[in-house]
């Protein structure tokens, strides 16, 4: 008997190739709009999860627990009012797989949508550090260590390409599947629970997302311009210097990326199209 409380993981699946259909199907320009607007929503859950992560704590796990907790706000926005983000829209595997969308309008999803995310993020980390004066003390500080860190400082073991790249696969594998645990809701509440704990989990975790990285890392180099706030990350002249447009690619977003399309497009779009929809009508023709 068919639950009514919530779609069965088979039902998602399958509402996943009628979604990315109708990605591949907007117009550019409705789909740059909404793209932008998805990097400003999570630019606000990464900025909130700086506010709530700045200040003297002695409990790591807490700290990143909270920043988890407030981040999670970004994707909901996303999600219930609507926008295009990158990293959901990986999950458009399940209709390329289907046969219901070819591999260009899936590249050109993500190219116009991953643009449009990063104008966003920049738009608000500018509005935010320019307008606003809250990354002028404490709060910049914690900015700009954050995109320090996620630039490559101070990353033990394998080189921090390789880490952040395999960060970056745990991040949208969990991002992926609080995309679908919100489908799969059929009220708000399910779906801001839905959402909530995989997205949690995923910066508690301190794995890579390269559209929220899109806001922290420009938010922390514009927070170099203030001198309170270099004070308070602590980082040394050179540390400060090696925090630049040039190495938020090098060191994180490329990378970043690649981990994020793996993660999501593969270990959970590609997983649940031949666990759930390969061989059914969902799929375009037969044999599939």
């Amino acid at each position: 008997m068919p639950n009514s409380g919530f779609l069965a993981p088979a039902e998602v699946a399958k509402a996943c190739v009628q979604v990315g259909e109708d990605k591949a199907g907007l117009p550019i320009g409705k789909m740059f709009l909404l793209a932008i607007l998805a990097g400003v929503y999570i630019g606000f859950g990464a900025h909130l999860a700086t506010t709530v992560g700045s200040g003297d704590w002695d409990n790591l796990g807490l700290k990143q627990l909270l920043m988890g907790a407030a981040f999670t706000v970004g994707l909901m926005l996303v999600v219930i009012p609507g926008a295009e983000l990158f990293a959901g829209n990986n999950l458009m595997t399940v209709a390329l797989c289907s046969g219901r969308i070819g591999m260009g309008g899936l590249v050109r999803n993500w190219l116009v949508v991953y643009l449009g995310n990063l104008v966003g993020s920049l738009l608000l980390a500018l509005i935010i550090a320019a307008g606003s004066g809250l990354l002028a003390g404490p709060v910049g500080g914690t900015a700009i260590k954050i995109a320090a860190t996620k630039t490559g400082l101070a990353v033990p073991g394998l080189g921090h390409n390789w880490a952040f790249f395999f960060r970056a696969i745990g991040c949208n594998w969990l991002v992926c599947l609080a995309i679908m645990m919100a489908m799969a809701a059929r009220d708000i509440g399910g779906k801001v629970l839905g959402i909530f704990f995989p997205i949690m989990a995923f910066v508690a975790s301190g794995f890579e997302h390269c559209v929220a990285n899109m806001y922290f890392i420009p938010a922390g180099i514009f927070a170099k311009t203030f001198e309170a706030a270099r004070t308070a990350s602590g980082l040394s002249p050179d540390q400060l210097a090696s925090l630049n447009w040039g190495t938020m690619w090098t060191g994180n977003l490329i990378v970043a990326t690649l981990g994020n399309i793996v993660g999501g497009a593969i270990f959970v779009g590609v997983a649940y199209f031949y666990a759930h929809v390969r061989g059914t009508e969902a799929c375009k023709g037969s044999g599939q």
